[in-house]
């Protein structure tokens, strides 16, 4: 799906607009998040477009049963799960991201990861990879929606940022040369920042784990779901 196929104004909306669409159309960058102070942040967009590497492997190798990807992109991890024969699908609010997992044989819904979703609540494990704990720029508040998604005792696996940070601040889409997207709100998170937000929001550390330079963190759901909480105070900008 190209761009111009869409029916939804890409001008100026978070994640729809144009750089970040052509990038995932054309499968290649360059691509940046953008803070309002000019530093920028690359985007990875030919590793998303491609196949899962050694990195993306060991996350579906912990993965257990039937799996949700929030912010799926173009959909290589639901895709890598379908050939295995597990039951996957993406979340992702771009359309031309959702038209490239499925042709790639994955399946994908067009949505916020706060919409209502298909199977929410029974979901064995959940999946926050390339950053995507960054999303809505509250960690604690998705941390606290993942719980609803994930069934009681369900798996969060996140990719944290390679170094500690905590940071809640203000970006745009951008490819360093046209009209760049919507200011929204992002967040990252290091490691043990990430460990703060998972207890404030009622998750049960399990492990971390480091493979080319990418880290990952397992979070346990405590069975009998009790109400999640959302504290997770971090540096604003």
């Amino acid at each position: 799906m190209s761009t111009t196929e869409t029916g939804i104004d890409t001008r100026s909306a978070p994640w729809l607009c144009d750089p970040y669409s052509q990038a995932l159309a054309n499968g290649r960058g360059p691509l940046f998040l953008r803070r309002p102070d000019g530093w920028m942040l690359r985007l990875d967009v030919e590793r998303w477009c491609g196949e899962t590497d050694a990195a993306d492997e060991s996350v579906l190798e912990r993965s257990e049963g039937d799996t949700l990807d929030a912010g799926c992109g173009p959909g290589r991890m639901v895709v890598a799960l379908a050939a295995r024969g597990r039951t996957a699908l993406g979340v992702d609010m771009n359309p031309v991201a959702v038209s490239r997992a499925v042709e790639a044989g994955g399946r994908a819904v067009c949505a916020s990861v706060f919409d209502p979703l298909p199977g929410e609540g029974a979901w064995r494990t959940a999946l926050l990879v390339d950053g995507n704990i960054g999303i809505g720029g509250a960690p604690g508040d998705l941390l606290a929606r993942m719980r609803e998604v994930v069934l009681p005792g369900g798996l969060l696996i996140v990719e944290t940022a390679a170094h500690e940070v905590h940071e809640c601040v203000t970006v745009q889409v951008t490819d360093g040369r046209g009209e760049p997207g919507a200011p929204f709100p992002w967040a990252r998170l290091g490691l043990q920042a990430l460990r703060r937000c998972a207890r404030g929001a009622g998750w049960e550390w399990s492990e971390a784990w480091q493979v080319r330079g990418r880290r990952f963190a397992a979070l346990r759901a405590p069975r009998g779901n009790p109400t999640p909480g959302r504290v997770c105070p971090a540096v604003t900008a």
